[in-house]
């Protein structure tokens, strides 16, 4: 399942539990970045991992692929926070293939990561 977590207006953000499937795309992901882009026209996006990349169904990857290219060059800054360090270094590989920032933090960096996602640090 994912919840959103509550923001500044120009981000939206989540946390994933247990399972995570197509219909939490559908229901809580896709709605809440549909609207940030008509209000921002960008996509500043940051995910707690708070399950195994595993508990992610073949739905799921599909949904967030979809979404990623609808509003491909929308996408800002993005952040993954894990403490899977596989994951970040994916994360943060991400930039130099799709337009966007993207970055990948540890878990006790959650302030860290909202504050860059919200556009109030930058980190090089």
């Amino acid at each position: 399942m994912i919840h959103q977590i509550d923001t500044t207006d120009n981000i939206v953000a989540f946390r994933a539990l247990a399972e995570v499937t197509k219909e939490d795309f559908l229901s809580v992901v896709v709605p809440a970045v549909e609207h940030l882009v008509k209000q921002s026209n960008e996509v500043n996006f940051l995910l707690v991992l708070d399950t195994d990349i595993q508990n992610f169904t073949a739905g799921a990857w599909l949904q967030d692929a979809l979404l990623g290219l609808k509003h491909l060059g929308k996408w800002n800054r993005a952040a993954i926070v894990t403490d899977s360090d596989e994951i970040i270094t994916f994360t943060n590989g991400f930039s130099f293939v799709v337009p966007g920032e993207f970055k990948g933090f540890k878990k006790l960096e959650f302030n860290k990561a909202l504050n860059w996602v919200e556009g109030n640090i930058q980190i090089k």
